[in-house]
């Protein structure tokens, strides 16, 4: 008896669709920090009590406040957007015994005059 082989065609193979090369992008400059958030402030007496009454970029006094808020575990715990004032803060904060870090900062810019 004569068995035929049974041979597999390969299925064409489907051409690859050509992707558009992609386009290298020019690099990126870097980009310049705004020289009025660079120019040292001066803090006030209240604020000087904890960042110090060194005139300092706002940056730098925000930088030292936090700080301070670690160090003295003022961050809430349940709520990490929440600030705890003790003695030094309330004075800081208007008087308020809890603040938001976003609140933090407009209430500091009070205490501080270029």
């Amino acid at each position: 008896m004569a068995t035929k082989k049974a041979t597999k065609k390969a299925a064409p193979k489907k051409a690859a669709a050509k992707k558009p090369a992609a386009k290298k992008a020019a690099p990126k400059a870097k980009r310049k920090a705004n020289p009025a958030l660079m120019k040292p402030v001066q803090p006030d007496a209240v604020l000087a009590a904890v960042v110090g009454s060194k005139p300092a970029p706002r940056g730098q006094i925000t930088k030292k406040l936090w700080d301070y808020i670690k160090k003295n575990g003022l961050q809430d715990a349940k709520n990490k957007r929440q600030i705890n004032a003790d003695d030094a803060l309330k004075a800081v904060f208007g008087g308020k015994k809890s603040v938001t870090m976003f609140e933090m900062t407009k209430l500091v810019s009070a205490h501080i005059s270029a």
